[in-house]
This record gives structure tokens, C-alpha cells and sequence, in this order.
């Protein structure tokens, strides 16, 4: 059963009805309520393209956390062949809130790395819910250092609240790690395209999206904090996340128009969740065509693009 939001409560109710009729119609051959139920599902649809035809910048947060929302595995299994997961930082222990490995993608190689959140209480515990600890961002390090090795491109796939702050964390060197896979992704000579499929939060997000070309789903999210932790500290009060998200501009669109977005990947209408084939083959298409574009640039020329892209950002409007 789908899972609804509490925005998407009234289209729950109709979408429920629709469902309950033809439950019915099942147990008794000769109830024909296809009709009613057809003009319920019109009804349903009508609804979802209101809801979502101007999303409130909390709301974008709450569909970009929807628990049935693609994660990373998923991904990697629609859209990789071949796909050789490679564990450890070879220092301390292997992080399962990070995933990656040698993979093929449209038969060529490459490197995928990504935050995987988990799709069950069991799954989300042992992931850590997407919280990387400074092991995960080392094994990232270590996957990136073979890529440039072996002239591989890498792909990341963002999706998480941020980085593990708990005290075992930073006693390893939570900040550190973070500094030192986001200096590893300026210093690569190969291409590095990020997509923020969920969540990106924080210097969590950074660490795997400081890339050549960054995209981000239409309903995803990229921000410094979250809205809650926001709030928190600047009104002391979690409740106004709504006022954070506002101000926070962590809407695709607000970052596509900011210069920190390079692509918006449309999601179908609901959500990605909703149609999972539709959202992979959009994804498909644009890792594709921001693959292609990069073919034949040199280490110097991706490094230095790289570079270029973040020295610009924030100066927009700037005088001289």
C-alpha cells in the first residue's frame, strides 16, 4: 500500500475508496463498478496534479524523505550492470551507510558511490539511516583513488540527513574525513557527476558532490542544515521548519537559478516513488548525456572546470 504524506491525506481518502470498490467487485463477479471506480481514479489524479503543481518548499523535504522514495541500491540496480561492491577503508571498518563499486553503466566502467538509507526498520538501523561515519567517507576516498588510477569516471548518488554525529564519529575524525573526500573530488582527473536522488544534507553531502556536474531530482533537496536543525537554532524552536525551509532555498529549482544545480531530472507526477521505472530511464538519460559531454576532456581541463565551477559560485550580482 502506498504510503501518503500529510499533505496527500484528502487523496488518500479517494485513492482508498477507488480500491475498496474494486476489492469488492473481486469477492462478487457480478458487481460492475469499473465506472465509479474509473471516475474516482480521475478524480484522484486531478487532485495529485494540484497538489503538486506548486510544492511548498517543506513539502519538497517531506517528498524528498517519503520512505518509498528509491534509494541508492536501488539505482545501482536498475541502471548498472556488472555491479562488483568493494568494502572498507582498509583503517577501521566497513560503513554499510555508504555503498560503491566497480560497474558498468551503457557497457562502459565506472566507479558508483552512494548513501543508501535502508527500506525496512532492519535495513535503516544497519545503514545508519544514510549517516555516514568517517569510515564511509574513506572507503569513498579509497574507491575514488582507484577510479583516477584506472581513468574511470565516477558517479555518486546522494541521499542523506547529513554525516554521523554521534562520539565515536568525531573521535575518528568525523570532520576530517568529510575535508578530505571533498578535497578528493577537486583533485580527481577523471569525470565526477553527483545526483541528489533524496536528501542532501549538509557538509554529509558535499563530501560526495563537489563534482564536474551536479543533478538533482525535481523533488530532491540540498542544504547546509535541515530545516529542523535550522529552526533550532535560530528560533529555538524545530516547529518553524516551515519558515527554515522557505529561507534555506533548497529547492532544485532555488539551487538550479543559484548555480549550484547543473540539471533538474523531472520525477513523474506524485513523486519518484510513484513510478520507479519512469524516474530510472530519467535518470538513465541524464547521467548518459552528462557522460557524454565530458568524454573527451583531459585530467587538467576536469580539474580545472571543477575548480572553476565553485571558485564562481556566490558571485553572481557581486560588484566588480
Amino acid at each position: 500500500m502506498t504510503q501518503y504524506l500529510e499533505f496527500e491525506k484528502p487523496l488518500a481518502e479517494i485513492e482508498g475508496k477507488a480500491e475498496e470498490l474494486r476489492a469488492m467487485a473481486r469477492e462478487n463477479d457480478e458487481m460492475d463498478v469499473e465506472k465509479e471506480a474509473a471516475a474516482l481514479d480521475k478524480k484522484a489524479r486531478d487532485l495529485l496534479e494540484k497538489l503538486y503543481a506548486d510544492l511548498t518548499p517543506w513539502r519538497k523535504c517531506l517528498v524528498a524523505r517519503h520512505p518509498e522514495r528509491p534509494h541508492c541500491k536501488d539505482y545501482i540496480e536498475a541502471l548498472f550492470t556488472e555491479y562488483t561492491p568493494l568494502a572498507g577503508d582498509r583503517n577501521f571498518a566497513d560503513d554499510h551507510a555508504v555503498m560503491g563499486g566497480l560497474a558498468r553503466f551503457d557497457g562502459k566502467p565506472v566507479m558508483v558511490i552512494g548513501h543508501e538509507k535502508g527500506n525496512d526498520t532492519k535495513s535503516r538501523i544497519e545503514r545508519n539511516f544514510g549517516m555516514a561515519r568517517p569510515e564511509g567517507y574513506r572507503k569513498a576516498i579509497r574507491l575514488m583513488d582507484l577510479a583516477d588510477r584506472f581513468g574511470i569516471p565516477v558517479i555518486t548518488l546522494v541521499d542523506t540527513p547529513g554525516a554521523y554525529p554521534g562520539k565515536g564519529a568525531e573521535e575518528r575524525g568525523q570532520s576530517e574525513a568529510i575535508a578530505r573526500s571533498t578535497e578528493k573530488c577537486l583533485a580527481l582527473g577523471v569525470p565526477l557527476i553527483s545526483i541528489v536522488i533524496g536528501e542532501g544534507g549538509s557538509g554529509g553531502a558535499v563530501a560526495f558532490a563537489t563534482a564536474n556536474k551536479v543533478a538533482m531530482l525535481e523533488h530532491s533537496i540540498y542544504s547546509v542544515i535541515s530545516p529542523e536543525g535550522c529552526a533550532s537554532i535560530l528560533w529555538k524552536d524545530a516547529e518553524k521548519m516551515r519558515e527554515a525551509a522557505e529561507a534555506l532555498r533548497l529547492t532544485s529549482k532555488d539551487l538550479s537559478e543559484l548555480g549550484v544545480c547543473d540539471k533538474v531530472i523531472s520525477e513523474p507526477l506524485g513523486g519518484a516513488h510513484r513510478d520507479r521505472e519512469a524516474i530510472f530511464t530519467g535518470v538513465g538519460k541524464a547521467l548518459t548525456q552528462m557522460l557524454d559531454a565530458m568524454t573527451d576532456q583531459s585530467p587538467e581541463d576536469l580539474r580545472g572546470d571543477r575548480r572553476s565551477k565553485y571558485l564562481r559560485l556566490g558571485q553572481t550580482g557581486l560588484a566588480a
